[in-house]
């Protein structure tokens, strides 16, 4: 990917930890902490720094660093009418031809150039992002392969029984250890979407706030095997919640009940939270399904 590509791509990740809250209000923001955040180098953040500057989405202080400032609401106001603005994303076209069918799961780069009008540098670009969202995988001899998603009710019900019978029990794991550390930076991310207006935040930060709630849980698990398993479902569930329409009020539930969860898992209160989180899977099953898949009705009408 080229720098600047790569820049834009930074740019657009910070900007929405900053509307989710995982990077809050007055917190540094320094090029080598985001280049440890994003896996990446520092000159393309560096360059990503500088346009969010010029945005108004940080503030440099002299001998400081970058910083978010204290009036972002307008800024970030500014950049979600502008996102509006845009025309569909190419990315998200090929996600939900894939999510309907209307493409073959084995595709060659001049297809998709011939299918979408897209130049070579953008097909390599959506195709690699693709790869890392986990849908998308390069053949060995000449081609790609779009991998399964949760295309379906029977899928999607599927996935949320298999959390159900691994999330609950990751946490009875005798290598479970609390970190306070984790919790406290879970309960301000949950707590900050309570106190926040769903309705300006982007779909995707919603979503992957949700997603990195559960990721840290299982995480306290000391198996590395629990983690792997929720993080390879969460990316076959994504592109489906990304596409279906999100009930703003059904999160507010959603961020409840995680607060509840961390305030039994705060007093050390395992089994308690792990029966909890077992009714909150459960729960959250039986409100998402005919959520998600109304908009996989409607794209196939």
């Amino acid at each position: 990917m080229r720098s600047s590509e790569l820049s834009s791509r930074i740019s657009q990740q910070l900007i929405q930890d900053i509307a989710s809250g995982a990077i809050a209000v007055g917190q540094h923001v320094g090029a080598q902490q985001v280049a440890d955040r994003y896996g990446v180098s520092r000159t393309p953040v560096r360059d990503a720094l500088n346009t969010l500057q010029a945005r108004g989405l940080l503030k440099r202080q002299a001998n400081r660093g970058y910083f978010v400032p204290d009036n972002i609401s307008d800024a970030l106001d500014q950049w979600h009418e502008d996102q509006d603005a845009r025309s569909v994303d190419p990315y998200q076209k090929l996600a939900d031809d894939w999510l309907v069918n209307r493409i073959p799961e084995e595709v060659t780069e001049q297809f998709l150039r011939q299918e979408y009008g897209w130049t070579k540098t953008k097909v390599n670009e959506i195709l690699v992002r693709a790869t890392r969202e986990g849908w998308a995988e390069r053949k060995e001899g000449y081609g790609w392969r779009l991998l399964p998603v949760a295309k379906t009710p029977e899928s999607f019900d599927q996935i949320y029984r298999f959390r159900l019978s691994i999330e609950p029990v990751a946490m009875m794991e005798p290598t479970f250890i609390l970190d306070r550390k984790v919790l406290k930076e879970q309960r301000r991310l949950q707590e900050h979407m309570l106190e926040t207006d769903l309705g300006s935040m982007l779909d995707e930060t919603l979503l992957a706030n949700g997603s990195i709630f559960h990721e840290e849980i299982i995480k306290l698990s000391g198996n590395p095997f629990f983690l792997m398993a929720l993080q390879r479902v969460n990316r076959m569930r994504r592109l489906m919640e990304y596409r279906a329409k999100i009930d703003r009020e059904r999160l507010v539930v959603q961020c409840t009940e995680h607060l509840e969860i961390l305030e039994l898992l705060e007093k050390g209160d395992v089994v308690d939270a792990s029966y909890k989180m077992r009714q909150h899977l459960s729960g959250a099953l039986k409100r998402k399904s005919p959520i998600a898949w109304s908009w996989a009705s409607d794209s196939e009408k």
